[in-house]
């Protein structure tokens, strides 16, 4: 809704935090969590990523969002664009699309 109404910011926050509790989701069967959402995707790329269980395409669509949603909520000057935030609604997609088959 967010992309379609053109507030980008928006679209970028809840695009990351789709991610964001998409990897906790993996995690939790693990029984780990994290106070900090660094150490969160941090574990996640050690034990998900590097080991390919997930893409390494994903692990670095993953980063970027991580940073576009820093960028977006807390950066004033920062120019975001139509096209950067349908990067980050699809990553959040894929990586759910990606969790919901990994958790079945």
């Amino acid at each position: 809704m967010n992309l379609k109404a053109e507030h980008y910011r928006a679209a970028n926050n809840r695009a990351y935090y789709s991610i964001y509790h998409s990897i906790t989701a993996v995690l939790a069967l693990e029984n780990v969590s994290y106070k900090r959402h660094k150490d969160t995707i941090a574990n996640f790329n050690k034990n998900y990523i590097k080991t390919e269980i997930f893409s390494k395409e994903l692990g670095r669509r993953i980063s970027k969002a991580e940073i576009v949603r820093h960028d977006s909520d807390y950066n004033e000057f920062y120019l975001v664009t139509k096209e950067e935030t349908i990067q980050q609604v699809e990553t959040a997609e894929i990586l759910l699309q990606a969790v919901g088959e990994y958790l079945e």
